[in-house]
């Protein structure tokens, strides 16, 4: 857990560690595995699967909503060639105004 959190407060110092612990929870064993743990933002089928289960499906915002925050957030982890998925999804929700309702 205090892994995800630290790469968390990277992008987000005040990263609230509630909220980071329910979405490990909600990955569940999608972070067992290395790969599954990341998230491919040069694969278009990967950041749909994000745009469609976590941003629409999970916080429940429409799919163009969770599209542009799906890219934004690509966008501002470019730089980092391994995008956690506990982050990704964590700045996604905090680009849609969600945390809370997590």
């Amino acid at each position: 857990m205090a892994d995800y959190l630290a790469d968390v407060k990277k992008y987000d110092a005040g990263a609230d560690a509630a909220v980071v612990d329910k979405i490990v929870k909600h990955l569940g064993i999608a972070l067992r595995n290395k790969d599954s743990s990341l998230v491919a933002a040069s694969d278009k089928a990967e950041l749909d699967r994000v745009r469609d289960s976590w941003g629409v499906k999970k916080l429940g915002v429409d799919a163009a909503a969770a599209e542009a925050a799906v890219a934004k957030v690509a966008k501002a982890m470019a730089a980092d060639h391994s995008k956690g998925r506990v982050t990704f999804y964590y700045l996604v929700a905090k680009e849609l105004n969600k945390l809370a309702t997590l």
